[in-house]
């Protein structure tokens, strides 16, 4: 999922400074690219919010969220949300996981 910035909705092509935050679901064979590879390059194009979305061992999903660090094009783990979302960054919303 991509969340564009407000600003940007009507600009095309959008470009990555337009985005404002990408939700990642964690799929079979995707493991690696989504954990590792996935941060590095939404980073480095300066993607300011990345959420990974992981099935836990009891079928209910797990939300890793990230912010990027403004001293350098890497991300700082924020916040784990199981079962219902509750975030306030970058913008108020609450999911609940398990419908």
């Amino acid at each position: 999922m991509i969340v564009y910035r407000a600003s940007a909705l009507d600009l095309t092509p959008k470009r990555p400074e337009h985005v404002l935050l990408i939700a990642e679901v964690v799929s079979p064979g995707s493991e690696t690219t989504d954990r590792k590879l996935k941060l590095v390059d939404y980073a480095v194009a300066g993607i300011e919010h990345y959420w990974r979305v992981e099935e836990a061992g009891t079928g209910v999903p797990v939300v890793f969220t990230y912010l990027l660090d403004p001293s350098g094009p890497i991300y700082r783990a924020t916040e784990i949300f199981t079962g219902v979302v509750k975030a306030t960054v970058p913008f108020a919303v609450e999911i609940d996981l398990q419908r």
